[in-house]
C-alpha cells in the first residue's frame, strides 16, 4: 500500500515542503530509503522500527520503500523521522489517509517513541501556510515556536502514541492537541527594560552623540580609545523596538540555528552579538558540513559589536566587506549555495596602539612602526565602510567621582524615534529604510546640497584625501544629523559635524599627521 506524508525541509535560510511517500507491497522483507539522504536521515530506518515496535506496532516482514522529495536537495537531520513512521502506518492500514489530509508532520524519534525538537520549525510551519497546509504537527518543544504564525493549526506531540492519538480522532474532539498563539502577528513586539542606560555614563557627551547619530540612521561606527565596551553595551537601549515583522526575521534565523528559546520562542530585542576576536571565518560567515547561520546573521536586525577590532583575524574581517555592503551574506557548497540576511550595524572598538595610549606621547612607548603595523591590520576597504569614527577620550577622575544628571537612554531613544519616522515618510514606495542604505545614485534625489555646503565638501573632499564612498557616506551622516535637527535641508553645521566624524581616519591611519 502507498502513502504520502508532507514535511518540511530547511535549505540554508530558506524552508520548503518536502515529500515523505512510503510504499508497503510484497516481497524479500527489505527497508530502503533514497533521495540523496545523508546519514543521519538514512539512520532514521532503524529509529522509526524501533520506536514502532516499543509504541506497540510490530512491523510485517515485507518490503518497504521511502522515497524523500525533491530528490535533487540534500536531506538533512533527523527530522523526517516522524513523517516516515506516519507514512508506514498509514501503508500498514493502522491510520487512515483521509485523516493526514492538508497536514505536514516534522520531528526526531527516540527508540521510546518520544518525539524530540528539531531546528527550523517556524519557518516551516510560515511556509505551510503559504502553500496552503491546514496544520502541522511538530514536537510539544517546538509548538510555541509555530504557534507564533497565525491561521495555520499547530499540535505539539510528546510521543509517536499520542501523534496516533490525534490522527484517530474525529475533528470535533482535536481541539485540546491546538497550541494556542501567544502573539499577535500585527502588533509591535519590543521591550523596553535594559540593565544598563546611558544615564550611567558620565563624560563623554562627543561620544554619545556620535552613537546617537549611529543609531537614528542606522550607519556603522568605529571608537578608538577608552570606555569603548561601556559604550557599545548601551547602544541597544536607544535603538527602536523590532517591528512583528523584523522579530518574525530575526527568530527564523535563530530558529534555523538551533538557538531559539523554545519557552519563548519569538526575539523580541534587538540582537546584540560580541563574538572574541579568536573567532574563525566560518563561525563569523556562516557554513559548515550541515549548513547554518554564523554570528554576522545572528546579528541581522541588531548590532555586531567587535571589540579590539585589529586583534581579529585579517580574513575575518575582510568576510565583513560584502555584508557591509549587500546586508547579507553568500555561502557556496558542493551541492548548493546559500544566502543568509545579514543587515546589522556594525560597532567596531580599537586601542589607538598596542599599549592603548597613542597619539599622547608622553604615556605612548610605542615606535611608529609599531603603531602602524597595529593599525594596518585594519584594511582601508573595511575603514571606508564605517560611517562614524569618534575617539573615546579618557575620563577625567573629577567626572567620575561626580553624581551628574545624565539624559537617560529613553530621552536619546525619543529623538531617534523622531528621525528614524522622518526616514520612514522619507523613503516610503523605495527599497530604503535608513539614511545609512541610501546608494550613490540616489544621494542627490535625497540628500540635496546649497551651493554652500558643496563647497564645503569639495574642500574637504581635496584636504581629507577622501574616497567616493567616504565622500557619500558623509553626507548620509550629514542628512541623518539634519533628521535628528528636525530640518528638511541638510545645512552647513550638519555636515562640518559629519566630517569631525572622519577626521580620526587622519589621525590615525596616516601615521599621527
Amino acid at each position: 500500500m502507498y502513502s504520502k506524508i508532507y514535511t518540511g525541509a530547511i535549505s540554508g535560510i530558506d524552508s520548503l515542503i518536502a515529500t515523505v511517500e512510503v510504499d508497503v507491497s510484497t516481497g524479500m522483507p527489505t527497508f530502503e530509503m533514497v533521495g540523496l539522504l545523508n546519514h543521519e536521515v538514512r539512520e532514521a530506518k532503524e529509529r522509526v522500527k524501533v520506536a514502532l515496535k516499543n509504541t506497540g506496532i510490530e512491523i510485517p516482514p515485507k518490503r518497504i520503500t521511502v522515497s524523500i522529495s525533491p530528490a535533487d536537495m540534500r536531506k538533512e537531520g533527523a527530522a523526517y523521522d516522524l513523517p516516515v513512521a506516519v507514512g508506514m502506518l498509514v501503508s500498514l492500514g493502522h491510520l487512515l489517509a483521509e485523516r493526514i489530509q492538508d497536514t505536514l508532520i516534522v520531528g526526531e524519534l527516540g527508540l521510546d517513541g518520544t518525539v524530540k525538537s528539531v531546528k527550523g520549525i517556524l519557518p516551516i510551519v510560515r511556509k505551510a501556510k503559504q502553500e496552503g497546509h491546514k496544520r502541522c504537527i511538530v514536537p510539544l518543544e517546538n509548538a510555541k515556536e509555530g504557534a507564533i504564525i497565525k491561521d495555520i493549526q499547530v499540535i505539539g506531540v510528546r510521543s509517536l502514541q499520542e501523534t496516533i492519538d490525534y490522527l484517530i480522532l474525529q475533528e470535533k474532539d482535536k481541539a485540546s492537541f491546538l497550541v494556542p498563539a501567544e502573539y499577535d502577528n500585527d502588533t509591535d513586539t519590543g521591550e523596553d527594560s535594559y540593565d544598563v542606560d546611558f544615564a550611567d555614563i558620565n563624560g563623554q557627551e562627543t561620544v554619545k552623540r556620535a552613537m546617537e547619530v549611529a543609531a537614528a540612521g542606522f550607519h556603522h561606527i568605529l571608537m578608538i580609545g577608552a570606555g569603548k565596551t561601556m559604550m557599545a553595551k548601551r547602544l541597544p537601549t536607544i535603538l527602536p523596538d523590532l517591528t512583528m515583522e523584523e522579530s518574525l526575521e530575526v527568530s527564523t534565523i535563530y530558529s534555523v540555528a538551533g538557538q531559539l528559546d523554545t519557552q519563548k520562542a519569538l526575539i523580541t530585542r534587538r540582537p546584540f552579538l560580541s563574538p572574541h576576536h579568536t573567532i574563525s571565518e566560518q563561525a563569523l560567515a556562516g557554513g559548515g558540513r550541515i549548513p547554518k547561520p554564523g554570528v554576522i546573521s545572528l546579528a541581522h536586525r541588531g548590532v555586531l559589536f567587535m571589540d579590539e577590532l585589529p586583534e581579529f583575524r585579517r580574513g575575518a574581517l575582510e568576510i565583513l566587506r560584502q555584508p557591509l555592503e549587500d546586508k547579507e551574506i553568500h555561502i557556496a557548497r558542493t551541492y548548493g549555495s546559500f544566502t543568509y540576511p545579514a543587515d546589522f550595524m556594525l560597532v567596531a572598538a580599537l586601542n589607538p596602539c598596542p599599549c592603548g595610549f597613542f597619539p599622547d606621547r608622553n604615556k605612548c612607548s610605542c615606535s611608529d612602526n609599531e603603531v602602524k603595523r597595529y593599525l594596518n591590520r585594519i584594511s582601508g576597504p573595511i575603514l571606508d565602510r564605517i560611517d562614524v569614527a569618534i575617539e573615546t577620550p579618557r575620563v577625567d577622575i573629577r567626572q567620575l567621582a561626580t553624581t551628574q544628571n545624565n539624559e537617560s537612554s529613553a530621552a536619546i531613544r525619543q529623538r531617534v524615534l523622531h528621525a528614524r519616522e522622518k526616514q520612514r515618510i522619507r523613503y516610503t514606495g523605495t527599497k530604503y529604510r535608513f539614511n545609512a542604505e541610501l546608494s550613490s545614485g540616489d544621494i542627490k534625489k535625497f540628500c540635496p546640497l546649497g551651493e554652500k555646503e558643496q563647497e564645503l565638501m569639495e574642500q574637504a573632499f581635496h584636504q581629507m584625501n577622501l574616497s567616493a564612498r567616504a565622500y557619500h557616506k558623509i553626507i548620509k551622516v550629514a542628512r541623518t544629523i539634519a533628521d535628528l535637527d528636525g530640518t528638511d535641508d541638510i545645512e552647513y553645521e550638519h555636515l562640518a559635524e559629519a566630517i569631525c566624524y572622519r577626521t580620526n581616519d587622519a589621525k590615525y591611519w596616516n601615521g599621527g599627521n
